[in-house]
């Protein structure tokens, strides 16, 4: 693709793209206490979120594998086309497990929406150049991602929760007119091989069955029959999964990708990074809320340290890299900064002054801003074009998967540490049921007597805050795997 204008609507296009995939993950954070409440389903409250990521992280491989293959216009077509026929149901469900079901559906489309427009950036400008794209293609993710508790906000209140889900259909299909008519992509030949469809089918298992051990793993004994018995499944899917791939003709998740020290590396970073992220953006509205007393729309006001911090670093990094070809101070400062920004949010009470947790917000975002999209630059820069759509896909499947898990994780710890704390108060109401904490609504808590809303402000302020003490150590894990990777010339050329 040669002419600039069409250039440029085809960026636009991605960029919206990116965009809704990157809202949708986060757009539910403060409608999550007016659904789940709706709905009836606090204990439920993670699925909301960790449907789509799972849904669409299982999907991340299968469309760079589909984009390497049968070319990336028609792949990421289907994925848009998906997407909104998600997005479209969910706003119709009338129950949880409906909603749940419907999040994973737009997440199967919503997938193929960050992937593919990376591999098409990737096949239309050269390695040095990718920075100052994915830069701005990350600072859209960051953006929408960030800001999606604010929009959440704003419509929940104004327009109702559905409408976080409707509005995009018009914005979808924007993204979908300017691809389908100025993306013309150099042909490609068609890759020999059957699809590895035993591949897919185990690793989407084995990704369903490690999110299941870890979210439940926290409400019930680790050692019961269900947990032990979904852990020797997880190990059984992933042996089979590996067999089956040294095995396969073209395979899923090609083996000397994770020989590859470089890209194993930005890889094992990307999860760190990935966890931290989304656990920070998923919980913090719900602690402002109930905890500060914020409404929906000023919960997401209140994390644009966030968005600014990570826009500022995504772009900011991405402009540097394009024009220096280095890129390794950034896999260094970004932990140090998040270290900083986590051990703030981290000491956060119920009388916390905001300043403390907005200097926080503002350093992970940061820290996070001058990583993500780097981590992509460096992996698709040490493969072969032919490997370029699997290579993308799979780093970007781990850190998702990374982020599936740690939400999970900590969601289980802050349900199981809250509830510890609430066990035998005198609240006024009995846990489950309506009514109940499963129905822990900010207009709830707000209605109850003064003495039950600071006791239960209490109690989430004393467990919602371990969520970003443990994250300080992924981000120190980080920080070690950034010194231990090689910094490498990026080349100025397409091919």
């Amino acid at each position: 693709m040669t002419a600039r204008p069409a250039f440029k609507l085809v960026f636009a296009g991605l960029l919206l793209a990116v965009l809704l995939n990157a809202l949708d993950q986060t757009i539910v954070a403060t409608a999550l206490p007016t659904i789940v409440g709706e709905l009836n389903g606090f204990d439920q409250l993670a699925w909301v979120i960790t449907a789509y990521i799972l849904a669409s992280t299982i999907g991340l491989p299968i469309y760079g594998k589909l984009g390497d293959q049968f070319g990336r216009k028609p792949v990421f077509v289907f994925a848009v086309v998906l997407f909104l026929a998600g997005s479209v149901l969910s706003g119709l469900a009338t129950s949880m497990p409906m909603l749940i079901a419907f999040r994973a559906l737009q997440g199967l489309g919503g997938g193929g929406l960050m992937i593919g427009a990376q591999g098409i950036i990737a096949d239309m400008v050269p390695p040095r150049d990718r920075g100052k794209y994915m830069g701005l293609l990350g600072a859209a993710f960051a953006v929408a991602s960030i800001s999606g508790p604010l929009l959440g906000g704003v419509i929940t209140e104004f327009w109702g929760w559905r409408w976080i889900f409707y509005i995009n259909v018009p914005l979808g299909a924007i993204a979908l007119a300017f691809i389908l008519k100025h993306l013309h992509l150099p042909r490609q030949e068609k890759r020999s091989g059957s699809l590895d469809y035993a591949g897919m089918a185990l690793l989407s298992s084995a990704s369903v069955v490690l999110v299941l051990v870890t979210s439940w793993g926290g409400t019930h004994d680790w050692t019961s029959p269900l947990i032990l018995g979904l852990g020797a499944l997880l190990l059984a899917l992933v042996a089979a999964f590996i067999l089956v791939e040294r095995r396969a003709v073209s395979p899923l998740m090609p083996g000397h990708l994770f020989r590859h020290r470089q890209v194993l590396l930005a890889t094992m970073v990307g999860i760190l990074v990935g966890v931290v992220m989304f656990s920070t953006i998923s919980y913090l509205p719900t602690f402002f809320q109930l905890v500060n007393g914020a409404t929906a729309v000023g919960s997401g006001l209140m994390m644009i340290p966030m968005t600014l911090g990570n826009v500022i670093g995504s772009m900011g990094s991405g402009s540097i890299v394009s024009k220096t070809g280095r890129y390794k101070l950034f896999l260094l400062g970004g932990p140090v900064l998040m270290l900083g920004g986590l051990a703030l949010l981290g000491t956060m009470g119920a009388n916390t002054p905001y300043a403390s947790a907005a200097a926080g917000m503002f350093l992970v975002g940061l820290g996070i801003g001058v990583m993500m999209q780097n981590l992509v630059v460096i992996v698709q820069s040490q493969v072969e074009r032919s490997d370029l759509g699997v290579a993308t896909s799979t780093t970007n499947y781990f850190r998702m998967i990374g982020a599936s898990v740690g939400i999970a994780v900590f969601g289980s710890i802050f349900i199981s540490s809250f509830s510890s704390k609430l066990a035998g108060a005198d609240l006024g109401f009995t846990a489950g049921g309506e009514g109940g904490l499963g129905s822990l609504t900010p207009e709830f808590v707000h209605s109850l007597p003064a003495g039950t809303q600071e006791m239960i402000a209490d109690a989430l302020a004393g467990s919602m805050p371990q969520i970003f003490l443990i994250s300080m150590g992924l981000a120190a894990g980080a920080l070690v795997l950034g010194f231990l990777i090689r910094e490498t010339p990026l080349s100025t050329s397409r091919s």
